[in-house]
């Protein structure tokens, strides 16, 4: 931060606020507060015809590998409401939200992840949006394992067709460390009710 957003000043201390526990920046003329807090990613595992939708980035990061329509939720808007806008947005998917399937929080980078599952209503309007190159329906054996852009994606993939396999599905919820020497590695403790 190199300005406060309240007063314009740029006399910026980062410290611990009295009666906090963690360094925050805090503006030196009107001692308004900065909190900095984790980034909220919501998308969709949509399904039709035992299929699952998968979008080609057109975005960077990781431009031209495939992933799970999903993005950064939005203010005034629920959780529910941004994966279903992100999956519009992205492959102009119109989906019934059915609820969450899977919670994971990546501590290293400052996200939280929430991934529904839901049904895609109109196949037929399905068409890469503005952040996608292609789209595409895929079933377990026609899914670009390895060209799939995030870790995240991949291990909620692998849950979605254990749970399929399974023929129920259950509630995921888990933690994703990165070791940075071993980045392409992560390591996931996760916890599946149902």
């Amino acid at each position: 931060m190199k300005f406060c957003s309240s007063c314009g000043s740029n006399d910026l201390d980062h410290r611990v606020p009295a009666g906090d526990n963690r360094h925050r920046y805090v503006c030196g003329q009107c001692e308004q507060i900065f909190y900095e807090n984790p980034k909220m990613i919501v998308g969709c595992i949509i399904e039709h015809d035992n299929k699952v939708l998968l979008c080609k980035r057109a975005i960077a990061p990781r431009y031209g590998l495939w992933t799970l329509p999903a993005g950064f939720m939005e203010n005034q808007e629920t959780a529910a409401q941004g994966a279903a806008r992100e999956a519009h947005e992205e492959a102009f998917a119109q989906t019934q939200i059915h609820g969450l399937y899977a919670q994971f929080s990546v501590a290293h980078i400052d996200q939280v992840y929430l991934l529904y599952r839901a049904t895609l209503l109109a196949p037929e309007s399905v068409a890469a949006g503005e952040e996608s190159l292609a789209v595409g329906l895929f079933e377990e054996h026609e899914v670009p394992w390895n060209e799939l852009a995030f870790p995240v994606m991949k291990k909620s993939l692998e849950l979605y067709f254990e749970d399929r396999r399974r023929g129920q599905f259950r509630s995921h919820s888990g933690d994703i460390a990165v070791n940075p020497a071993n980045r392409a590695n992560p390591e996931f403790s996760i916890i599946s009710i149902g």
